[in-house]
């Protein structure tokens, strides 16, 4: 965030773009930015360019420290088709993955949003986020997202306005729901037991886009939140605590 007075402003950190915009206060620039649950620790630059009002270009370079965290390592049962899927499971899940990059494509580069996020459920988040987890003591992965325990058909309310790019059943991730909020940033919501959305829809803030469940690669009914910002998962619980600008055009 800057008060130099510019007609546009942009940025880098770790090779994804930023993308500046202005709220009421027209002299404040907003960006949104994260870090991969997998980014090693150490110095990155933020890269700033910014055109003012005189045509004149300026290049603003910070570093920003990256510290190091210890995720905590579980081992999961879950049924033997999610470690070793048939030939025809294989299949789906290479369908699937055309789904999401769809989904996952380039959104509005402006924000849709509407102030803070919300949780999506009423309860409490688990510390899940990062988590080194095994399954049936063959396939390790990393836990991108946060786990809320609700029981089954429990409303899932979008966590703000945005765009709907993908509500379908998925292998690994159930019945899934992404939300587009623009400036590279999408929720997504899995393992759900019903999906009241559909593609293309306009969904505001508290809206019941889905009722919580088991299905997919889950060892039991819940709520799996995930915050995907150009490619990068971010911890949700951070993101559900950030004070968020509320854009209101040019």
């Amino acid at each position: 965030m800057t008060a130099i007075p510019f007609t546009s402003l942009d940025g880098t950190l770790i090779g994804r773009e930023i993308h500046f915009f202005h709220t009421q206060q027209k002299n404040t620039w907003y960006g949104l930015g994260g870090v991969d649950v997998e980014t090693p620790s150490g110095s990155y630059a933020l890269n700033l360019t910014g055109t003012t009002r005189n045509g004149q270009k300026l290049v603003i370079q910070r570093a920003v420290m990256i510290g190091k965290t210890n995720y905590p390592r579980v081992t999961l049962h879950v049924p033997e088709q999610f470690v070793a899927p048939s030939p025809e499971q294989q299949q789906q899940i290479e369908q699937d993955k055309t789904l999401k990059s769809a989904a996952f494509a380039k959104g509005d580069l402006l924000p849709q949003w509407s102030g803070n996020f919300l949780m999506p459920v009423e309860a409490d988040a688990s510390d899940s986020f990062g988590t080194a987890r095994v399954f049936n003591g063959k396939v390790a992965s990393v836990h991108r997202g946060t786990d809320f325990r609700v029981i089954s058909g429990t409303p899932v309310r979008a966590a703000n306005d945005g765009q709907v790019v993908l509500a379908n059943p998925l292998f690994f991730e159930g019945n899934c729901v992404v939300i587009d909020h623009g400036e590279g940033l999408k929720t997504i919501y899995m393992h759900l037991s019903e999906i009241r959305v559909r593609v293309g829809d306009r969904v505001k803030k508290g809206q019941v886009i889905a009722l919580s469940g088991g299905t997919g690669r889950a060892t039991g009914p819940h709520l799996h939140l995930a915050a995907r910002w150009e490619g990068a998962y971010l911890d949700p619980t951070k993101l559900l605590k950030l004070r968020m600008p509320a854009y209101h055009g040019e």
